[in-house]
């Protein structure tokens, strides 16, 4: 029925009933019995279900004490009366998790109904930043009673609040974002979560921004790279030059000892180098592939040298270093896993870059080897890190740039390595350079050497000159092999050289040092 109405029936009674019992001697006998009985029913009641039932927070603050948010509970315009039309029924309302109160009908309404609310971590506080140039360094005090913490920066492209870290403890209170843009503001936010039955619970988050210092290292200047028609750009957008240097094998010799943070230093300072390409061997001695004791040790320079790098603010080439092994595919299932390692570790640096396979050579192809390999090889670092350059190389160690003109990869942040030795390659490949440079194609010179391609023999100032002239020209960056003290005539520094504390000035350089010190100066404004 639609309005509720309580019918009183009063029901009186009067019954005579004579139970005759018939004795033995043959008589009868008869009692009457009298009864009357009066009472209320109740034929019909509204549902409590029904109702517009209302919580003042569905999500509340754990406090250590038993939580009841307030209640409001409206029926067909009416507000019903706590104790007269209903009843509540706190429960698993104390700790953080999910709590729930029942609503149970009185009077004139009847059943039941069950509401839940949120009791969630308290709010972080002492939300505090320091930086330098290229890193916010995030404080707070540790809260009790949560699992850990979670940080949001926000993108101002985007316009949206990017997570950026998950910390899994909560006794965990600083966190570092390295590798930022100097001279900018950034805002950041934190929120504490507990994890209840697999179910996280976050709490409210509270906001800090910071401004780094005045940048002075190149990538507290241009920040992240990206790929923009056939050039590197910044952060900003502007044409960006790579201008580096690249070691000699790490597994080898003391080669690797010029990733110190001394030597890294005075490349940048006194050389004007903002890169540096760490050359991993694959299929040589001692290269990655050849035992998991040589893959454990080269993992560990790289990452040393990326630590230090990162430090001076410098970029960093990851160079899966190809060579006698000719067809990438010869061990791509290693590069893959290797790949998937080194951006699932830097997914979060902007100064990164992956260079994944040196100088493929032999009878390998773009079409049936070196694309097919790329391809595999991109999608597991994409899984990962989604914006760092990829520096692919070409065939005939790296020189065939123009059969990729018209078959590119389909990543948009990718480059493609032209390598050239000055006394070798000379105006036939600087054509080539042009015409696919023309075409739109983003080329890096990841390798350049001042002498015969062999490495030995052949220095030529005069065609390094023209080669870094024409580079120059279109803003397509560079990296010199090699900083090290091979007695060869492409190594920069001379034999016995102590590669962890390079001196500054030229007197533990080469021919070829001297020259590529002398040039790099000059683009860096240093001389």
């Amino acid at each position: 029925m639609s309005v509720l109405k309580k019918l009183a029936v009063t029901a009186i009674s009067l019954a005579a009933a004579a139970c005759f019992a018939v004795g033995a001697s043959g008589y009868t006998s008869s009692t009457v019995i009298t009864a009357s009985a009066q009472s209320v029913v109740t034929l019909g009641s509204t549902s409590i279900k029904k109702a517009t039932i209302k919580l003042s927070s569905t999500s509340v603050t754990y406090t250590g004490k038993a939580i009841k948010p307030t209640v409001k509970v409206t029926y067909d315009g009416k507000t019903l009366k706590k104790g007269t039309d209903y009843k509540l029924t706190y429960s698993s309302n104390t700790k953080i998790g999910t709590a729930k109160v029942k609503v149970t009908g009185l009077g004139s309404y009847s059943g039941s109904k069950t509401l839940t609310f949120k009791i969630i971590p308290k709010k972080v506080t002492g939300f505090t930043a320091t930086s330098t140039q290229t890193t916010v360094t995030l404080s707070w005090d540790k809260v009790a009673n949560c699992t850990g913490y979670r940080i949001y920066r926000y993108n101002s492209s985007t316009k949206k609040w990017v997570k950026v870290k998950t910390i899994k403890s909560k006794t965990t209170t600083t966190w570092t974002d390295k590798c930022l843009l100097g001279s900018k503001t950034y805002k950041y936010r934190i929120k504490a979560y507990k994890k209840v039955d697999g179910t996280n619970y976050w709490g409210k988050s509270v906001q800090v921004n910071k401004k780094t210092s005045t940048a002075t290292t190149p990538v507290a200047k241009n920040g992240e790279l990206t790929v923009s028609g056939a050039n590197i750009v910044n952060e900003k957008g502007k044409k960006f030059q790579i201008i580096g240097m690249s070691t000699h094998g790490i597994m080898w010799e003391d080669y690797s000892d010029i990733l110190s943070k001394s030597s890294l230093k005075t490349l940048r300072d006194d050389w004007g180098v903002n890169t540096i390409r760490i050359a991993m061997y694959t299929e040589e001695w001692g290269g990655y592939t050849t035992g998991s004791t040589y893959a454990a040790q080269a993992k560990k320079k790289v990452n040393t040298g990326i630590k230090n790098a990162t430090s001076l603010g410098m970029y960093v080439i990851i160079d899966w270093h190809i060579l006698s092994d000719g067809n990438p595919q010869t061990h791509q299932s290693e590069a893959i896993s290797f790949f998937k390692y080194m951006a699932k570790k830097y997914k979060n640096y902007n100064n990164i870059l992956y260079e994944i396979c040196n100088e493929p050579n032999g009878s390998v192809t773009w079409s049936s080897n070196i694309k097919p390999y790329a391809k595999k090889v991109i999608s597991a670092i994409r899984k990962y890190d989604d914006d760092a350059i990829i520096i692919c190389g070409t065939g005939t160690w790296s020189q065939d740039i123009d059969d990729v003109v018209n078959d590119r990869l389909s990543d948009k942040n990718t480059v493609y390595a032209l390598h050239f030795y000055a006394n070798t390659h000379t105006d036939w490949l600087r054509t080539r350079f042009s015409e696919c440079y023309s075409s739109g194609l983003p080329i890096l010179v990841s390798e350049f050497g001042t002498c015969n391609s062999s490495g030995s023999g052949g220095y030529n100032s005069s065609q390094t000159k023209t080669w870094l002239k024409l580079l120059d020209s279109k803003k397509v960056g560079y990296v010199n092999w090699s900083a090290c003290d091979k007695d060869e005539t492409c190594s920069a520094f001379v034999s016995g050289t102590d590669l962890s504390a390079i001196k500054k000035g030229t007197s533990q350089l080469t021919s070829s040092g001297k020259l590529i010190r002398s040039w790099y100066r000059k683009r860096a404004g240093l001389s």
